[in-house]
């Protein structure tokens, strides 16, 4: 690490937002520990809900937490700070938002600001670093990677998918056991998330590849067909009697429009489209074509608290990002995301390792499956995608319980004056 610029001395805030995975607080623990630990951060805060928090002035001073608590943020599962989906505008179109954000940062003498969150997250940060700077106010502003759907441009991947498909991997094992029981014919469609990416979708090949998994896989990459997908469904009921296929939410016809027939009059914060429901309706859709026995099963927010089911790389690259932009961000760093890179030792063996990436070229770009890592059929995905993914799902978590059931981090959240 190459020293940029002039010691920075002053108050830090850390936020969380958007969907919440089973390792964000990995990432908020990589921060909060290290921001304590530096000689150039003299408070440390966390916003209530995410830049809502900022803007209502409702900071936690983590200094006056306990630090075994603290450290059980390391297995602890949501967003335990808070989050939200809240879209500020360009601050050349209105400044509002952002005036408020400096008024509070000076308040508080903050000079350090992480956030910590997925594509619209780094947009905030973004918005957030590039207005600071045009005001001339010293604030070191760093973006810090979280997403189960794995779509954030600019790092090989992201905090939060590798639990997320080892979860999914774990279930359609599980599930596939389940389905074998009986000697009548049946169907099971499962349902994982995924707007636009295909990632979390695609994870449920490392079960077949482990010998109990998926027959047929659906993402949103490429153009779904119905009657593709029934001659799929016709041609491994006939060979097995027994079909497990899952599908993204996201998948969509020709013309664009999504299978689940999601409106967009449902959407978020940042107006993406609220998806689900599409199990049930393919579930049924099979049960009238081919009068067999039918399941529709919705992973929906298991696939993102699950974690019990956590990756330990997983949970170590998320707070070791979030270690890294405290540390990065004290050497005169700004305006960037730490991402992870993709990188194995002598021996072949899967390595943490991270480097920096300009928040300018990270906001609201998506990082798609590869469509060379989907087959010619486009019901499956390549060795390819199952090589890429398994590194990411390796170890055991070391879960603290209390009897028998998982001890997570219990914070007094303090507000600060």
């Amino acid at each position: 690490m190459d020293i940029l610029d002039d010691k920075l001395v002053g108050a830090c805030i850390f936020g969380q937002s958007g969907g919440p995975t089973a390792v964000i607080n990995a990432s908020a623990y990589g921060v909060i520990r290290t921001a304590l630990q530096s000689e150039d951060i003299t408070e440390v805060y966390a916003a209530a809900n995410g830049i809502v928090g900022v803007l209502e002035d409702k900071l936690y001073d983590m200094g006056q937490e306990d630090p075994y608590e603290l450290s059980l943020l390391l297995n602890t599962p949501s967003s335990e700070l808070g989050s939200c989906r809240y879209k500020m505008k360009d601050p050349e179109e209105d400044d509002t938002d952002y005036k408020r954000i400096l008024e509070v940062f000076k308040k508080h003498n903050v000079r350090y600001f992480f956030y910590n969150g997925g594509n619209d997250s780094m947009d905030t940060c973004n918005k957030v670093s590039r207005y600071m700077e045009s005001v001339g106010y010293d604030c070191r502003v760093m973006g810090v990677p979280k997403t189960i759907d794995n779509d954030l441009y600019g790092t090989d991947h992201c905090p939060g998918f590798g639990s997320a498909a080892r979860y999914i991997a774990t279930s359609c094992m599980e599930i596939k056991k389940d389905t074998n029981v009986y000697d009548t014919p049946m169907i099971t469609v499962v349902e994982t998330m995924g707007r636009h990416a295909g990632w979390l979708a695609g994870s449920a090949a490392l079960a077949t590849d482990a010998g109990c998994g998926p027959d047929l896989i659906y993402l949103p990459e490429v153009d779904f067909d119905m009657e593709a997908f029934y001659a799929d469904v016709e041609k491994i009921l006939k060979e097995k009697g027994k079909v497990l296929a899952v599908v993204s939410e996201g998948i969509h016809y020709a013309d664009g429009r999504f299978v689940s027939e999601a409106k967009t009059s449902a959407t978020d914060g940042f107006g993406h489209a609220q998806l689900g429901g599409l199990a049930a309706l393919l579930a049924n859709l099979l049960k009238e074509r081919f009068g067999v026995k039918v399941r529709g099963i919705e992973l929906s927010l298991l696939q993102r608290c699950a974690s019990h089911q956590a990756s330990e790389m997983d949970i170590q690259e998320a707070f070791h990002v979030g270690k890294m932009a405290v540390l990065e961000s004290t050497i005169g760093q700004t305006g960037q995301m730490v991402a992870l890179n993709r990188k194995f030792d002598e021996e072949g063996k899967y390595v943490l390792s991270t480097t920096l990436f300009p928040l300018s070229k990270v906001a609201n770009y998506e990082n798609k499956v590869p469509l060379e890592w989907i087959n010619e059929e486009k019901n499956f995905v390549t060795q390819e995608f199952i090589d890429y993914a398994k590194p990411l799902i390796q170890g055991d978590p070391k879960i603290v319980y209390e009897g028998s059931l998982p001890r997570f981090a219990r914070l007094k959240k303090i507000l600060a004056d």
